[in-house]
């Protein structure tokens, strides 16, 4: 699936080629507010976190979703460092 993503490390919006299946993504079905991270997927040796709402995915190079323990808490966090 062919998206926008914004890239922190670039400053910028970049478009990727994105698949998301159940071996990568990790979806959080409690989700109510449009800041709550709503999906954390590998991609490519990074990782996209996805907020609820509209905004566009984050993709934090160099990381994964083992490297914050597919926890939803700890991808917030990692998205309001770098974004």
């Amino acid at each position: 699936m062919e998206m926008s993503v914004y890239n922190p490390q670039k400053g910028r919006l970049e478009t990727i080629d994105a698949v998301f299946t159940g071996e990568n993504t990790r979806w959080f079905d409690n989700c109510t507010q449009s800041h709550d991270v709503s999906m954390i997927t590998d991609f490519e040796g990074d990782l996209l976190i996805r907020e609820l709402g509209y905004g566009y995915p984050v993709r934090i190079y160099g990381m994964c979703r083992a490297d914050i323990g597919f926890d939803q808490r700890k991808a917030q966090e990692l998205k309001n460092l770098y974004a």
